[in-house]
Parts: structure tokens; C-alpha cells; sequence
């Protein structure tokens, strides 16, 4: 799909009937949407065909992460479903990552595979506490690059590495970035973060935005603030 949007709208609600409310209150086609954990585990692939059915890009936000016959399994059922972008844990190792692409050819259009590195939640303490002793942008790095020559499309990675992934895979290489909030606002659960048009200025493809449009009094003008911001950081 060519790129039409910046924004990634989190649809991190606990009812599908809440996300598409949601979603009616935003302008058509101004975002894709992502569906995670929660909402997929409590209304399951209904809520993803029904945005699906409304024309809406589909991040499938599931992080798999297992064997690779299981991951490429899952891979191709997330396809079926008609999703713009999935994404794997990079961490699962080459074997695995081959596989999830592998699965995937074939398809038309075949949805875009983002291999995950570090959370935008976890710190270097984080990382030293599970036995990786890199920083969290030395980790982002390592698993990039694996990414890179397993064919994947592009990475997530917090707005602090995408120049860093930028530098070394291209600039046409995809990063994803959580973490993306205003310069006033709360971070809430997130430790590496930046403002969309820093995002931006750091070459960022795809921003992820979730509390600060979804929990907005008018989510409609958050988004078309945050629209603004980035098309005045494009230039």
C-alpha cells in the first residue's frame, strides 16, 4: 500500500463496539488503525474485518513470537483476515523470521511484516535484568540488522533509534515508532519517547499514536493537530 498516512491510531479499547465508535468520530482514511492484544482477545477477528470491511488499513499488532512453524501459520492467518501490517519479535531468531516471510509471499497485497526490538517501555535496567548487558539503542541495532537480512520490511523501534536503523539499513527501510507524544504530555507507560515532528525530522515512517487521540476530549482535532504538526515538519 503506498503511504497515505503517518498516523497509527491505537485502538487500545477494551469492546469492538467502543473501537469502531471510535473510529466513526475520525475522518475516513486520514489513519491506519491498530488492533492489539486486548481488543483482538476479547472480540477476536471480527473487529479486524469489520475495519477491514470499512476500507480502514489494519496494523495486527500481535508480536508473534514462537516456533517458526507456528509464527508462519499465524503469519498467513493475519493475511487471510486482509491486514495492511503484522508484526513478529525479532528476538525469535533468523529461523523464525525467514519462515514469517516465507509465509507470506504470494499474497496480494501481501501485508507488511515489522519485526519488533525493544519496547519503548523497557530501559537499559529493564534490558540487564533479562541478561542483555547492550543499552536499549545498541539492542535496537542488533536485532535491526537481523531483521534486515531476513527480509523483513522494517522494524519497530522507539523515535530515539530511527536515525540510528535509518543509517544502518537505508532510508527506505520502515521503522514503526510507539512512544510519540506531545512535548507537554504524560508519558504514561513509556520511557523513550519524542514528539511527531521529531519523529519526523529523524526520517520516522509510521508513528503510533494511541492515548493522546483516543482519551482526547475531541479525537477528531487531536488527530487533525497532530496531521498539521507532521505536515509542518515534512515541509
Amino acid at each position: 500500500m503506498k503511504r497515505t498516512h503517518r498516523i497509527i491510531v491505537a485502538l487500545d479499547h477494551p469492546t469492538g463496539e467502543e473501537a469502531l465508535a471510535l473510529v466513526s468520530r475520525l475522518e475516513p482514511h486520514a489513519c491506519a488503525f491498530k488492533v492489539g492484544k486486548e481488543l483482538f482477545t476479547r472480540e477476536g477477528p471480527p473487529i479486524v474485518r469489520a475495519l477491514v470491511a470499512r476500507g480502514q488499513p489494519v496494523f495486527l499488532d500481535l508480536k508473534y513470537h514462537d516456533i517458526p512453524n507456528t509464527v508462519a501459520a499465524a503469519c498467513q492467518a493475519a493475511a487471510a483476515l486482509g491486514v495492511w501490517m503484522i508484526n513478529v519479535h525479532v528476538s525469535g531468531g533468523p529461523e523464525m523470521l525467514r519462515a514469517a516471510r516465507a509465509s507470506l509471499e504470494g499474497w496480494q497485497p501481501r501485508p507488511l511484516l515489522i519485526g519488533v526490538t525493544v519496547l519503548t517501555s523497557l530501559s537499559g535496567a529493564d534490558l540487564a535484568a533479562v541478561g542483555i548487558p547492550d543499552s536499549p539503542a545498541g539492542q535496537v541495532l542488533r536485532l535491526t540488522r537481523l531483521a534486515h537480512q531476513c527480509g523483513l520490511d522494517g522494524v519497530v523501534c522507539s523515535p530515539q533509534e530511527i536515525a540510528a536503523v535509518k543509517q544502518a539499513c537505508g532510508a527506505d527501510w520502515l521503522t514503526v515508532t510507539p512512544g510519540i507524544r506531545s512535548a507537554e504530555a504524560s508519558l504514561d507507560d513509556q520511557q523513550r519517547v519524542a514528539t511527531p515532528a521529531a519523529a519526523v525530522h529523524a526520517g520516522g515512517d509510521y508513528l503510533v499514536i494511541g492515548r493522546p487521540i483516543t482519551r482526547a476530549s475531541d479525537p477528531a482535532r487531536a488527530l487533525a493537530a497532530i496531521t498539521a504538526e507532521i505536515a509542518s515538519a515534512e515541509g
